[in-house]
């Protein structure tokens, strides 16, 4: 049987693993009830005691408190999930992406302009 070669992480990412789902169990779980509004209303009513309803750790409470997405990452966060939570937050797609890269939304966002560039102008069949 072949043996598997371990996971290289991409440089600057965080590897969602199994341990990482583990870990951020409780975050996820808690991003995943705000697909109901009534949820939503009783985070941002009290957002403290919506968090420990849902056990969230002394980091994953300080991450969201602080509304640090990558922190949250860090903390065991899903971004499909976390997305929710970005969204009370104010916090779009691209938003999060500049969070989560370091950069300024405007220069995210002409990073991304600047990628889609590039990308019109190869001939992707041949290279």
């Amino acid at each position: 049987m072949p043996t598997r070669k371990p996971v290289q992480p991409i440089p600057g990412t965080t590897l969602f693993d199994g341990a990482a789902a583990a870990k951020g169990y409780a975050l996820n779980a808690m991003c995943y009830a705000f697909n109901h509004a009534a949820n939503r209303a009783a985070f941002v009513a009290d957002e403290e005691a919506f968090c420990v309803r849902y056990g969230l750790t002394h980091d994953q409470r300080a991450a969201v408190a602080a509304r640090d997405v990558p922190a949250m990452i860090a903390a065991g966060g899903n971004i499909y999930y976390l997305a929710k939570l970005a969204g009370i937050f104010g916090l779009g797609v691209q938003d999060v992406g500049a969070l989560q890269t370091g950069m300024s939304v405007a220069a995210f966002k002409q990073m991304l302009l600047d990628q889609g560039k590039d990308i019109q102008g190869k001939d992707m069949a041949h290279g």
